[in-house]
């Protein structure tokens, strides 16, 4: 059966071996050293100056909507646009913390929210976009930054889904304020459970850093710590438990930093190797005119954990469902669909945003596995499913 996880890690024999060998020696497995490690190295690979890694990708998501709270960025009320493909701990969060969800459509040429659906959608309330990159894909991701900028807009990434995927020479996860990834086992870097938040702006940086663990001082820099402390009056002797800001607890493990520190050392190799499957995908599907054609032209490199196929009919997905099923391959809904359709949504909100492409691709689509490890042979048996 060809799987959506093939493994737990990326060269998993070698990396399990070190990981006991690890746990073994170590007598200190909370947050430490090799969190601090894996922070740095991956803040060089994305390109940002700054990395958070958290516990998991929604924990990512969730600690940065409440920095921008924090800080004043956003307040309670702020009507924030959101994809409608993406998944449930995006829009949760603003839900949760009393922002108000604006669900745009995407394209469907390439599963997401451009320039023009922004600009349709667009009034002087909306104070955000938070967006989804689907599934190693964008629209005109710079043209959606310049806009945002011209409205005074915060604009604010989810890219969990495309980790290595390039438009214009730069680097999915670079083009707002900051982005979030997950590192969950599914994802492109596995260590287990995990994610970060990346930013380039310092005063961010530091908010997260607190409200990642109980919105106290310990992890901040000896010149912040003073600052805080001379100005709320608090000790050396308090400080240890004095919580300066709305916080969480989303704290990883030395565990998931020693592993992300084997796995990241892998990253080129995976980027390239979903990258490859990518295109011999994507090559399969263009002599195919019951799918719908991606159009992504303009992206240098796209790398992703799942390839989304959608056909034109919903009797034409239904008949490659069953072909994909009875070869033995492990198939999903592309994401959770228009998001505005999930019980959750529906049950707090009184929204009913149309969304008629997202509801298209729910219909008529599904994703099967990219990852690295995939076969010569399977990665042709995958081709010949897509072919008519």
């Amino acid at each position: 059966m060809i799987k959506l996880i093939k493994s737990t890690f990326y060269n998993e024999k070698e990396t399990k071996k070190a990981l006991a060998q690890f746990i073994l020696e170590t007598e200190i497995l909370s947050m430490g050293q090799q969190c601090q490690e894996f922070e740095k190295a991956f803040a060089r690979k994305q390109n940002r100056k700054y990395a958070v890694f958290v516990s998991n990708g929604s924990a990512a998501n969730l600690i940065l909507i409440q920095a921008f709270l924090n800080l004043g960025w956003l307040k309670k009320g702020d009507p924030v646009a959101v994809s409608s493909v993406t998944w449930a701990t995006n829009v949760m969060p603003l839900m949760q913390l009393g922002l108000e969800p604006v669900v745009l459509d995407c394209e469907l040429s390439n599963l997401n929210v451009s320039r023009e659906i922004l600009e349709k959608a667009y009034t002087e309330n909306l104070k955000g976009l938070f967006l989804t990159n689907v599934l190693g894909f964008a629209a005109d991701i710079n043209e959606l930054r310049d806009f945002c900028k011209d409205k005074n807009m915060l604009f604010f990434e989810d890219n969990c889904e495309s980790l290595g995927s390039k438009v214009g020479g730069e680097l999915l996860g670079n083009f707002g304020v900051a982005s979030t990834f997950s590192t969950f086992v599914g994802h492109h870097l596995s260590t287990i459970e995990g994610g970060f938040v990346c930013t380039d702006d310092e005063e961010l940086y530091e908010m997260l850093l607190m409200i990642r663990a109980h919105g106290w001082d310990r992890n901040l820099s000896s010149k912040k710590q003073k600052q805080l402390r001379e100005k709320h009056g608090i000790n050396d002797f308090y400080a240890r438990y004095t919580f300066y800001e709305l916080a969480y607890n989303t704290r990883p493990t030395e565990i998931n930093g020693f592993i992300g520190n084997l796995q990241i050392q892998y990253w080129d190799e995976i980027v390239e190797k979903r990258h490859a499957h990518f295109q011999a995908f994507n090559e399969a599907t263009k002599s195919n005119d019951s799918i719908v054609p991606l159009e992504l032209e303009h992206m240098d490199l796209v790398s992703n954990f799942a390839m989304p196929v959608v056909f034109k009919t919903p009797e034409l997905k239904q008949e490659y469902q069953t072909k994909f099923i009875e070869n033995q391959v492990e198939i999903r809904p592309i994401i959770a669909g228009n998001i505005a359709n999930q019980p959750f949504f529906k049950k707090h909100t009184t929204q009913n945003p149309n969304c008629d492409n997202a509801d298209f691709i729910h219909k008529n689509g599904f994703y099967f596995g990219n990852n690295p490890e995939m076969t010569k042979n399977e990665v042709e048996q995958l081709c010949s499913l897509l072919k008519k």
